[in-house]
């Protein structure tokens, strides 16, 4: 069992940075590949990008490449997601999620956090 707590969210200007973290409880977390995923406002939940047990892999979707990364610190049983040169578009409900594969898909994860809210003003 994994239980997974977003935080970080916030109010942000265009172009500004933000990082979110998502910190898991239970033993076993370096045994999840963990996904980001987030939700539009008015649009269905998407992928966002996912990292590899070990933190080496990483893949993004393409409206975020190049603009956020994801990073994990399996001492600490967190990932990160660090957000630069947002856009008002990025405006949604973050929310991370744990796998023991390594997918895209929503499907593919077992455990979800509640979700942290980022607000990108113009």
């Amino acid at each position: 069992q994994v239980q997974l707590v977003e935080s970080g969210g916030g109010l942000v200007q265009a172009g500004g940075p933000l990082r979110l973290s998502c910190a898991a409880s239970g033993r076993t977390f370096s045994m999840y590949a963990m996904g980001w995923f987030r939700q539009c406002p008015g649009k269905e939940r998407e992928f966002v990008g996912a990292i590899s047990w070990t933190g080496r892999g990483t893949y993004y979707a393409d409206s975020v490449k190049g603009r956020f990364t994801i990073s994990r610190d399996n001492t600490k049983k967190t990932v990160y997601l660090e957000l630069n040169s947002l856009k008002p578009e990025d405006t949604a409900v973050y929310f991370c999620a744990a796998s023991r594969q390594f997918p895209s898909a929503q499907t593919g994860y077992d455990y979800w956090g509640q979700g942290t809210q980022v607000t990108v003003s113009s």
